[in-house]
């Protein structure tokens, strides 16, 4: 089973996912972030890898734990009110897992990630990566107005992560 994903993780090439997430795409993404956080109090940030490195493989780093960690290495947890959410996808395990600051983790349930995750995929395995970013990026958008509105008396702090998505 490792073997196998090495060599999926090998032989995903990045031109790959810039064919799949061209500039156009990455406007629609970044357009669809900016539209959502005027909607609610959370900070969204959306990521793409290609594919992990060979040791990150054989030391069997699955696509939630690589999440995790670009979630502390993009600094979605320092928002002012904890209400960071990365939206990672990594295309060569077919992935996508979604990550909540704490702010906002104590608020959304896990099911309602992985609703938000599996439509995404849905979109991605039929070829429909635009589509399914956006869709993605919505329901995240949803989530957040149901559970984080911005009447919750937080101030808003204004724009403190990136709208443009990540490509790695």
């Amino acid at each position: 089973m490792k073997a196998a994903r090495l060599l999926r993780h090998i032989a995903e090439p990045h031109w790959r996912t810039r064919r799949r997430f061209p500039s156009a795409a990455l406007d629609a993404i970044e357009q669809a972030v900016a539209r959502a956080e005027r909607s609610h109090a959370g900070q969204i940030r959306f990521v793409v890898e290609t594919a992990l490195a060979p040791l990150q493989i054989l030391g069997d780093l699955s696509a939630r734990a690589r999440a995790l960690e670009l979630f502390s290495a993009l600094r979605v947890w320092d928002t002012e009110h904890n209400n960071g959410v990365l939206i990672y996808v990594q295309l060569a395990d077919r992935r996508v897992e979604i990550v909540a600051d704490r702010g906002i983790a104590a608020r959304v349930g896990a099911d309602e990630w992985q609703a938000a995750c599996r439509l995404m995929e849905e979109h991605f395995r039929a070829g429909r990566f635009q589509q399914g970013a956006v869709a993605g990026v919505d329901a995240v958008g949803e989530l957040l107005s149901r559970h984080f509105p911005l009447a919750s008396g937080l101030a808003v702090a204004g724009n403190e992560l990136p709208d443009r998505p990540t490509l790695l």
